[in-house]
């Protein structure tokens, strides 16, 4: 069954400080969406909206799953990984002292997925080789793509439907980031997720969207019915590509 969300007319913000004004978007079955913006211009925080790590002030979220409509509005984050929504979350917020293998069961929080636990962590290390050879290793003692993988890995341990990845290029080095963007993509194939990425990369993240947004101070400026149109856009050529 389709599964899909969409973000309607969301204002959001931390005390007096408004950060969204009125931002729809929608992300349909099986699409990687993907939302372009610097840094500050609210990225994180629709993201943080959709998770239920923070309220929206108005607007509506609906998550279409399975044929029902379902308000995330007011649900707890652990409520949303429930309906099948996992975060690979900015800075990657592992637990540092703990093992890969103790970070990895972590994810597999979702009581739906504790069932296929062993199968789900056979199917991490397969895409991630290196994470086995590490299952032993704490977190915290890998390298800034060691450490992506495994947050990426975490989030699939709780088996989502709808993967929502927030800024995977942040404090990787270029090669690493062209790797883990090409590994979502995969991952996404392979597993048919639908995904909404928030990124500031604009040449990486093209890579792998089906369409886009852009966001600005907290509105949505442009969207891209393709990426052919993300490319063309005259306000992207000039603030993220230099042309």
């Amino acid at each position: 069954m389709a599964n899909s969300i969409e973000v309607k007319n969301i204002d959001a913000g931390y005390g007096s400080v408004k950060v969204l004004h009125s931002v729809s978007i929608d992300v349909q079955d099986g699409e990687t969406v993907v939302i372009l913006g610097s840094n500050g211009n609210g990225k994180s925080t629709l993201i943080k909206c959709i998770t239920g790590i923070l309220a929206p002030s108005a607007g509506e979220i609906i998550l279409k799953l399975d044929g029902q409509e379902i308000d995330l509005i007011g649900k707890k984050p652990e409520e949303i990984v429930e309906l099948g929504i996992s975060l690979v979350p900015e800075g990657r917020r592992l637990f540092p002292s703990l093992t890969v293998e103790e970070n990895l069961m972590l994810g597999a929080y979702k009581e739906s997925a504790r069932v296929n636990i062993e199968d789900n962590l056979d199917m991490v290390y397969e895409a991630f080789p290196v994470l086995k050879e590490r299952s032993r290793q704490a977190a915290g003692s890998m390298s800034g793509g060691e450490q992506q993988m495994l947050a990426i890995g975490r989030a699939l341990m709780s088996e989502p439907k709808i993967l929502l990845v927030d800024e995977p290029s942040v404090g990787l080095a270029p090669i690493f980031v062209s790797r883990t963007i090409a590994k979502i993509k995969e991952l996404k194939e392979q597993k048919n997720l639908t995904v909404l990425m928030a990124e500031q990369n604009f040449n990486q993240a093209v890579k792998v969207a089906d369409r886009g947004y852009v966001i600005v101070h907290g509105q949505i400026e442009f969207e891209g019915k393709d990426a052919e149109s993300l490319s063309n856009n005259e306000m992207i050529k000039q603030y993220y590509l230099g042309l």
